[in-house]
């Protein structure tokens, strides 16, 4: 069958995908797909539905910056408020005629005859000549490699695959970790469950939520003078910032902002306290992700609630046997283990210019050229990519940035002609020498713990070591002489049949 041909294709549509179609509508590129596995956009905040799944970072900031939302009707917005603010998005910046939902990757290849990408896709093969991938990190789920867990009798489930039909109420539960998805449901299971088993491995930092309902004034205020909204967001902003700065540049002083650590410990658990050193981590504030709950610690006050601080010896089909010897019967078994986050499993699809995927060449140690394009795999975005997360901050900042710099790509090809372009490997080196230095005193490598950000050989792969306002400044100096490029007149006028699509 004859492939789709496509000038440029997004894969997915959460908050990267859709940004970066709706910046390239903005910037009068029409030709272009988005391809999403979901029957909807969302990305991860479709796909994570477990219960209480909500967003740590304040809603005015954690939204697009030319897509203000003046009607949240929280300050911290459940999973359900923020897919639908990026369903209204798609609408009305006219991007939904762009989607194609059900639609997943299976393998996309570099073909340097036609100098395009060859997508596999569920739904038949494309051609484009510009490939943005925008499946984030939050993605597939972490499985933990604990023996027979294939042998437990009762349902398993991780909490990015929700299943909403499992009954929970009066049964023994067991929960596998306790991150930042895990301390949010935990709660909502203590709710229900006959007995719930929270099996820890490492306590997790846990500071006040300060999420309450918006007002009707602020709503009014928001949407008559935009201008006030503006200008939380920037304070919002600022106040991140300064998280940054610590994390980043003074990690020590991470130290004293532990007390209210401790102190929120105690006014959770104030009659509990055998709890209060199993549940105080020995590692430095931040060099874990930080974790927000008013109702995580609290549950294990309750009588039916343990908290289980022996290792895992192993999974039984009647549930878990810890080190110490002692077996925990279960009903259900709930992963709370996160998500494969420095392996990326899109990139064990993407396959460059030598015929190596993105996975091989990275070798479990990702870098790339302002956490976007990558040497060897021209014409390839990868928005979220390595170094791009924040210790403080909104994603949603870095997306737009990283849109900044893949616009200026493409409208750079279209000025100058270009077929092909993708950083000199020289600049990509030097970049990431520089992200490794800077690295060096931040919290996440300073602060004693291990972590999803860290690479096998210690190396930060995942975390922006900086303020995001330094990220942006440096997405917006474009040069083209950072990059290799192939003219089109360089190239023979021949490349494999292709049927435009229609979009």
């Amino acid at each position: 069958m004859t492939p789709q041909r496509i000038r440029t294709a997004i894969i997915g549509a959460g908050f990267s995908g859709l940004g970066a179609a709706i910046s390239l509508r903005r910037a009068g590129h029409r030709d272009f797909v988005v391809l999403e596995r979901s029957p909807d956009v969302g990305g991860t905040w479709w796909d994570n539905t477990y219960p209480g799944c909500r967003c740590d970072v304040p809603s005015n900031l954690y939204s697009y910056s030319f897509l203000p939302n003046p009607d949240w009707p929280e300050t911290f917005s459940p999973r359900g408020e923020i897919q639908r603010y990026l369903r209204r998005c798609a609408e009305e910046e006219g991007v939904i005629e762009h989607l194609r939902f059900g639609v997943s990757l299976e393998r996309a290849a570099w073909d340097e005859e036609a100098l395009a990408w060859r997508l596999q896709t569920s739904d038949g093969e494309w051609l484009a000549e510009r490939l943005i991938t925008g499946t984030g990190g939050l993605v597939e789920p972490k499985l933990p490699e604990i023996d027979g867990l294939d042998t437990f009798a009762g349902p398993v489930v991780h909490t990015a695959r929700w299943d909403h039909d499992l009954a929970l109420e009066g049964r023994r539960v067991g929960v596998i970790g306790t991150g930042s998805s895990a301390i949010q449901v935990i709660p909502e299971l203590a709710k229900v469950a006959g007995h719930l088993d929270v099996f820890q491995r490492s306590p997790a930092w846990v500071l006040p939520h300060v999420n309450r309902r918006t007002t009707r004034v602020e709503r009014l205020l928001f949407r008559r003078l935009p201008v006030t909204q503006r200008a939380d967001r920037a304070f919002t902003t600022l106040y991140m910032e300064l998280g940054n700065l610590i994390m980043t540049r003074r990690p020590g002083v991470m130290k004293a902002l532990e007390a209210l650590g401790r102190l929120h410990l105690r006014r959770q658990l104030p009659d509990h306290p055998e709890l209060h050193a199993a549940l105080t981590p020995s590692y430095r504030l931040g060099c874990k992700r930080i974790t927000l709950s008013n109702h995580y610690l609290r549950s294990f006050a309750q009588p039916h609630v343990e908290l289980v601080t022996a290792g895992i010896a192993r999974v039984t089909p009647q549930g878990i046997v810890t080190a110490d010897g002692v077996s925990h019967d279960l009903d259900v078994l709930v992963l709370g283990t996160g998500f494969q986050v420095t392996e990326m499993p899109a990139a064990a699809r993407v396959v460059g210019r030598d015929g190596r995927t993105l996975q091989e060449v990275w070798a479990g140690a990702p870098e790339a050229y302002l956490g976007t394009s990558v040497a060897g795999f021209p014409n390839l975005f990868t928005l979220l990519g390595p170094n791009t997360g924040l210790g403080a901050g909104s994603i949603v900042t870095m997306i737009e940035a990283q849109l900044d710099y893949a616009v200026a790509c493409l409208d750079a090809m279209d000025r100058e002609g270009l077929a092909t372009i993708e950083p000199r490997e020289d600049v990509q080196h030097a970049y990431n020498v520089e992200i490794q230095r800077r690295s060096e005193p931040t919290v996440w490598l300073s602060g004693g713990c291990s972590s999803w950000y860290l690479a096998d050989d210690g190396r930060n792969v995942t975390l922006w070591p900086d303020l995001m306002a330094a990220f942006e400044r440096q997405t917006r100096r474009f040069t083209l002489a950072d990059h290799v490029v192939t003219r089109r007149d360089e190239v023979p006028a021949s490349a494999p049949d292709a049927e435009p699509a229609a979009v």
